[in-house]
């Protein structure tokens, strides 16, 4: 911490004088935010180098980038307001049914409405465009809930319809080249060529949005998507069996899919995260239920001093049934089931899903940094984790062992101010209590239902 600016705080607060506390832009990187809402419009952030007159006022290389820019789509139309309305009435009863499933209210018939539509392949198809539609304007609503200093920055990396699985490989002949290969092992080896070149195009895709936020200034960033070892499976699949002509065995698909993760890791280490070292990237772990540590995801598994990975509880109570976890790459914790939140069109829902406890991190951060602006993005980790309120349940499922406390983690910034943060965790932990749970969500597995995590893939 800069020392002369602690010791001017220090004298300040000797006087009895008020320190203003400074707004952080939050960037949500996510699949489209609309920051119209009625909420989100107050704490939208501006780019004060440029105005909406068709013009690159700032010189950057975006036209018009006032609250952010839609990398996807290369401009400044942050959501699709094309889709406005043109989702049919299930998607909506379908997460209206699973509200009733989590406060322990549903029919018999509702919950067998949900069974059948969760079987129909074109309900599910719509089901995740329409996630894809909601979920950065949900998640933005979470980062900025109860901040008044919040400023959300819109950036959108993930297309609200999602492209066919890895056409960019087979546009580069990558899958024909691998099926006219002569023998496994040649084929193998073509094979993880292109799933290496796959991960190299995911870097240059974050490439220009690392460089973006550090130049815009975004202290901390939202990433509620991600790509994880269950859904690397998935995708890998049906692209092997096209190729080897037969189906892979569980041994063979782990290990393809572990290369694809390691590849993609690699990559947005270097083109991602370093770019940006005084950005805190706040990232879900994941919602397959399963141990980062042995299954990893990405970009959950990127480790560094600007990284915290977020688990996912039901309440303050218990880990959700869909959480990822791991005490090696899962850093704390948050409530992430039955969230109410922001969505296009002035509306709300309420969704479950490491997402939705990533971007309740990313609002603690904001406010650490609002209250202390000279903490380094390792300093608010160690505050985020040292000041969480330890749960014996999440012993053996994040680092910190707990989640994350907003007052607390608050405090100690404030107390930063004039100590060493040691002292600054030390004090307030002693001066301000755990959480207490406000609502029981008595709810099964089958209830936590996660939004899936948009993927670039």
């Amino acid at each position: 911490m800069n020392s002369k600016y602690t010791l001017f705080i220090a004298v300040l607060c000797a006087l009895g004088m008020n320190v203003t506390a400074h707004a952080v832009p939050i960037a949500i990187i996510d699949s489209g935010t609309d920051l119209n809402h009625k909420d989100l419009q107050a704490v939208q952030w501006t780019n004060a180098g440029d105005e909406d007159d068709a013009v690159d006022n700032d010189d950057n290389g975006y036209i018009d980038d006032t609250h952010g820019w839609n990398f996807a789509e290369n401009n400044n139309k942050l959501f699709d307001k094309r889709l406005l309305g043109t989702f049919s009435p299930d998607v909506r009863t379908f997460f209206e049914y699973q509200l009733h499933m989590l406060n322990g209210v549903a029919t018999a018939d509702e919950l067998a409405w949900i069974d059948a539509h969760k079987k129909d392949p074109a309900f599910i198809a719509e089901l995740n465009t329409y996630g894809n539609f909601v979920h950065g304007s949900h998640v933005a609503g979470i980062a900025s809930k109860d901040s008044k200093d919040a400023q959300i920055m819109g950036i959108k990396l993930i297309p609200t319809k999602q492209p066919k699985p890895f056409a960019v490989i087979e546009s580069n002949g990558m899958v024909r080249a691998a099926q006219r290969g002569r023998g496994e092992e040649t084929k193998k080896k073509l094979v993880l060529k292109a799933i290496e070149f796959l991960g190299k195009q995911q870097s240059q895709v974050f490439g220009p949005i690392s460089t973006y936020v550090k130049d815009q200034g975004a202290r901390v960033a939202n990433c509620s998507f991600g790509t994880s070892h269950a859904a690397a499976k998935m995708l890998l699949g049906p692209l092997l069996k096209l190729i080897f002509k037969r189906d892979m065995s569980e041994v063979e698909l782990n290990e393809y899919a572990a290369f694809f993760i390691d590849a993609i890791l690699k990559g947005s280490q270097d083109a991602f995260i370093a770019p940006a070292p005084n950005t805190l990237f706040v990232i879900a772990a994941g919602n397959d239920g399963t141990s980062n540590d042995e299954f990893p995801a990405s970009p959950a598994n990127i480790k560094a001093d600007n990284t915290i990975t977020v688990a996912a509880t039901n309440g303050l109570s218990k880990i959700a049934s869909f959480s990822n976890f791991g005490t090696q790459m899962v850093d704390v914790a948050a409530p992430g089931v039955g969230i109410e939140s922001t969505i296009p069109g002035n509306e709300y829902l309420v969704v479950s899903g490491t997402s939705q406890a990533s971007p309740r991190v990313a609002n603690v951060a904001g406010q650490i940094l609002d209250m202390n602006p000279e903490l380094t993005p390792g300093q608010v980790k160690q505050i985020l984790m040292e000041t969480s309120d330890k749960k014996a349940f999440l012993a053996d499922k994040v680092k910190s062992g707990g989640i994350v406390n907003l007052n607390r983690a608050v405090m100690a910034a404030k107390y930063s101010r004039g100590s060493s943060l040691t002292d600054a965790i030390a004090r307030s932990v002693q001066d301000v209590r755990d959480q207490k749970e406000t609502k029981s969500i008595a709810a099964s597995s089958a209830a936590e239902f996660a939004l899936p995590l948009p993927s670039v893939f």
